[in-house]
């Protein structure tokens, strides 16, 4: 029933992916996303060097069969991130995709992914950076709206409006990201314009991901309407849940505040803190609106059996009522 070009493309079951989420999209997740049928991807940003992205790749290879991919970051980083030598390994191992997400273009790396047969699925905030994205080379492009945990892009645009406009002028399968977290979500993508999700919020909340339970349970604690957008004043929008930290971030940018008073609270050490060692108010976070659909912990496999069969039971049952209905 599902079967799309991003399905037949990655040779996978579900039009479902993991998107790549720095500290997180570890073996165990990637590979446990894989398994269920759909695509994980590991972030390459989480390893200093190429060959600790080589082990991390060997040991989802070791846990799944299954294709799965790596996240190349082309965001603006405090330290530099070896992206060519990551790309190096990625080839070198017969990795089956690439997801590259960034303010620019994956122009400079297309050339050897393509000569590594690699599939690149390029993600962006905007319509621009999108078909940028497409021109330069990219399979497929994902876009993902303003609901997105993480990068926004600075345009304030939701998916439900982005994604038909990008899926009428797409020449390569789009994946919408933003939002999506149940089976209803996977059906609205696919009758606009869609032919894959990516999600991230979502795949937080379940048992192999590494976060910390202190982060998970404050998720299940929160609604749509505790996230926020940061980062403005460094052109590098990210939506977060609200915490003391975050509240300081904000203070922070209202009075002007230079990248070097923000550090402390928006680097990757403070990153950590929160989401792996449950110090939730160390510094900021990454989640999305979709906060507000989650409701409990299941298994990787348990929420993506159960978002299908959703998806399904819509199709199937709920939506062929309304379309006789339209005929009369």
């Amino acid at each position: 029933m599902f079967k799309t070009r991003v399905t037949e493309m990655l040779g996978i079951k579900y039009p479902i992916i993991c998107g790549g989420m720095n500290m997180l999209s570890r073996a165990e997740l990637v590979a446990a996303v894989s398994n269920a049928g759909g695509l994980g991807l590991l972030a390459s940003a989480n390893f200093e060097t190429a060959e600790q992205l080589r082990q991390e790749i060997r040991k989802t290879k070791s846990l799944t069969d299954k294709p799965f991919g790596c996240n190349i970051n082309m965001f603006p980083s405090v330290r530099p991130i070896p992206n060519r030598e990551f790309i190096e390994v990625i080839c070198e191992e017969g990795v089956k995709a690439v997801e590259t997400s960034g303010q620019r273009s994956p122009e400079e790396y297309v050339p050897h992914l393509k000569e590594g047969k690699v599939i690149i699925i390029h993600k962006a905030a905007t319509l621009r950076h999108a078909l940028k994205g497409q021109e330069s080379g990219a399979d497929m492009i994902a876009i993902v709206g303003t609901e997105n945990g993480g990068a926004t892009g600075p345009e304030d645009v939701s998916t439900l409006v982005l994604l038909p406009i990008l899926a009428d002028a797409a020449k390569v399968p789009v994946i919408a990201g933003g939002g999506f977290a149940d089976g209803r979500g996977l059906v609205a993508a696919l009758a606009l314009g869609a032919e894959g999700i990516v999600m991230g919020t979502r795949f937080v909340a379940t048992k192999e991901c590494p976060a910390h339970p202190k982060f998970k349970e404050w998720m299940l604690k929160s609604t749509e309407r505790d996230t926020v957008v940061i980062m403005r004043s460094l052109q590098n929008t990210h939506r977060v849940l609200r915490s003391k930290a975050v509240e300081d971030i904000q203070k922070l940018e209202a009075r002007g505040a230079r990248l070097e008073e923000l550090l402390p609270l928006i680097s990757g050490a403070a990153y950590r803190r929160v989401f792996l060692d449950g110090e939730l108010d160390a510094g900021m976070n990454s989640v999305g609106e979709a906060v507000g659909l989650v409701s409990d912990v299941p298994t990787v496999k348990e929420l993506i059996d159960r978002i299908v069969s959703q998806a399904e039971a819509i199709i199937g049952q709920r939506l062929p009522p309304m379309a006789g209905l339209s005929r009369r």
